[in-house]
């Protein structure tokens, strides 16, 4: 489960960064693809991809990461 919910944030604006369009893009998968794949909704990965989530469940981040072929370190970035 993805939130974007503000009460789920700690200590004012995070500095991740998701870069799921762009790996969805280098795979040549689309958002309705991952979500057969992971079953997670599509809702919830639109809130991810455009960078709109305040926080993610590890088994969320499993399922991407599995589906996609790739890990946490491509998927996300801190910014300064």
């Amino acid at each position: 489960m993805v939130s974007s919910d503000p009460r789920d944030e700690v200590g004012g604006a995070h500095r991740v960064v998701c870069h799921l369009d762009a790996v969805l893009a280098e795979r040549g998968v689309t958002l309705t693809e991952l979500s057969a794949r992971t079953g997670i909704t599509m809702a919830n990965l639109s809130i991810l991809k455009n960078n709109r989530a305040k926080a993610i469940r590890f088994t969320t981040l499993t399922l991407v990461c599995d589906a996609l072929g790739t890990s946490p370190q491509e998927l996300f970035s801190l910014r300064p």
